[in-house]
């Protein structure tokens, strides 16, 4: 069975299911997530619901191609004043770098406004800047050390926090823009974060039981 995986997320619901729709329409099995925050979203400062649009793994190509064929239509009638064309050269080429944080249009566009201006956009360079994006996006959490130290000095002091610290360095994943996931963290990092998650559920629950105790003596 082929895995399921985000093909894209947004803030807007009604964004989210006319994507949806428009799979559908082409035959591609989709599924629409509504994700509350995560809990390491809560810790990083970034509690924002979002709402995914899921596909097969296996469609991920095919999926990404009619999208772009959607709006490559669009880009011969576009209004003079439409905030793209002001930018410079080096912003255009950021958002070909960072496909998976614009729309569609904004990508095609992007590509359509460098190319009139005389500068290269072929598939070799799209592939590059694919891989480099993938290379940033990969990068491990450079404060990984100074989660675990956080995380075993709450679990032993039997703070909730510790658990959620835990939790988050064991199990977060960072979505890729081919539709992948890794983990945000090294083996490392989650073999500690597994180790702190436990100790806070430990430590937790104890503390919880001589409170209960010292309550009904």
């Amino acid at each position: 069975m082929s895995e399921i995986v985000a093909f894209k997320k947004f803030t807007d619901v009604v964004q989210a299911r006319e994507l949806k729709e428009f799979l559908q329409k082409n035959n591609i099995e989709c599924y629409l997530a509504d994700n509350e925050p995560s809990v390491d979203s809560f810790i990083i400062g970034s509690p924002m619901t979002d709402y995914e649009v899921k596909i097969k793994q296996e469609d991920f190509e095919k999926a990404a191609k009619l999208v772009e064929e959607r709006f490559a239509g669009m880009l011969n009638n576009i209004d003079p004043d439409y905030y793209l064309f002001s930018f410079t050269n080096e912003e255009l080429y950021d958002i070909l770098l960072k496909q998976d944080e614009w729309n569609e249009f904004d990508y095609l566009l992007a590509k359509k406004l460098l190319t009139e201006r005389g500068k290269t956009v072929d598939e070799d360079m799209l592939n590059s800047l694919k891989k480099q994006r993938i290379a940033d996006i990969t990068k491990k959490d450079p404060n990984e050390n100074v989660w675990m130290v956080a995380g075993y000095i709450f679990s032993l002091l039997g703070g909730f926090i510790g658990i959620i610290i835990g939790y988050m360095l064991w199990k977060s994943k960072t979505s890729l823009p081919d539709g992948k996931s890794v983990y945000s963290y090294t083996k490392k990092g989650r073999s500690h974060g597994f180790n702190i998650f436990c100790i806070g559920i430990v430590v937790t629950v104890i503390s919880l039981v001589y409170r209960f105790n010292l309550y009904t003596s």
